[in-house]
């Protein structure tokens, strides 16, 4: 199996060391600036290695949990960091204004953002930003632990990183419905993620970004994905209240199909059971497939509520940035 690993090495050296052997330094078949490629043969179902970096007479493992591969990994790339510490941080908030008022966004940065400068990631915008970091900041106190579960899936090697920003509403009710949510998702693409784009090493193809919310929020993430396909490549839409102030079952019905992927939740029984699952019904009939292009879930005894969503929150973020799910689509 061929592995390669991509890090700003200049005149450092990088060796491999695996499941295979802990003791023996595995060498590079190539070295060069930002990257080191090794052949390792093994016979078992997978392989658990770690990158190790050499630097003057410093022997440095990468931090994290260590990094399996199966025998039917095609090629696998890794991006490993070693100084940095092995939680991602949140930004301060920035401020971005709209008509004389000013939105509030914080940005999660994985876990070696600022070490391994090689990297680009993908990026999801997130409503309801107050509630996703800190409890001190979120209603009622809960947070959905949007940077803990990120970190988590990271150390699960479940996900690819991403970069997470949350956006805070001005006005919730206007910005997230009819005919309100059409000048905020023009703000959102016109000025925040242009900005996102020029602070942070961000992957921009719409494939590499999604939107997401509950509620609400949902509804306009499915409406900034619908409108914007060019910049938006995904919705996650948790809990929505579609039917309710927005006009997206005729738009989806009548218009052009989107080539966007879509991902639907909500609980049983009082969570907008009802209208997610009409939703789920007029995209196949629309030519969307399920567990393709179209992921949708149930949760018995799911609440309308941040505790809910925070304990659900990671089935999307795999959807979306899972490393099967990712490489089933390339």
């Amino acid at each position: 199996m061929r592995i390669t690993i991509r890090y700003p090495l200049g005149a450092d050296r990088m060796v491999l060391r695996t499941s295979l052997d802990w003791d023996r330094d595995v060498l590079p078949i190539q070295q060069g600036p930002e990257a080191a490629v090794f052949d390792v043969d093994f016979e078992g179902i997978i392989l658990t290695f770690k990158p190790c970096l050499l630097r003057g007479h410093g022997f440095h493992w990468s931090r994290g949990t260590d990094y399996v591969v199966s025998q039917h990994d095609p090629d696998p790339e890794v991006w490993p960091f070693f100084f940095a510490e092995q939680q991602g941080r949140v930004s301060e908030v920035m401020h971005f204004e709209r008509d004389g008022q000013r939105h509030a966004v914080r940005a999660y940065l994985p876990p070696g953002y600022d070490e391994n400068s090689l990297r680009t990631f993908p990026v999801l915008y997130m409503q309801d930003g107050r509630n996703l970091f800190f409890p001190e900041e979120a209603f009622g106190g809960n947070e959905w632990q949007v940077d803990e579960t990120m970190d988590r899936l990271d150390r699960m090697n479940a996900v690819r990183k991403v970069i997470v920003v949350g956006i805070a509403p001005i006005d919730r009710m206007k910005d997230y419905t009819l005919p309100g949510y059409a000048a905020y998702a023009a703000f959102v693409t016109g000025t925040i993620k242009p900005a996102i784009d020029r602070a942070y090493r961000t992957r921009r193809a719409a494939a590499d970004t999604v939107v997401m919310g509950s509620s609400l929020g949902g509804v306009v993430s499915l409406f900034l994905a619908w409108q914007h396909p060019e910049t938006f490549g995904g919705a996650a839409c948790l809990s929505s209240t579609f039917g309710y102030q927005d006009d997206l079952f005729q738009r989806i019905a009548s218009e052009p199909r989107r080539a966007i992927r879509i991902y639907l939740d909500s609980g049983w029984p009082r969570d907008n059971f009802d209208a997610t699952n009409a939703m789920r019904d007029l995209l196949v009939r629309r030519g969307y497939q399920l567990g393709v292009d179209v992921l949708q879930f149930s949760f018995p005894d799911g609440l309308h509520s941040e505790g809910s969503w925070a304990g659900r929150v990671h089935v999307p973020f795999q959807f979306f940035f899972g490393r099967a799910w990712a490489a089933s689509r390339s």
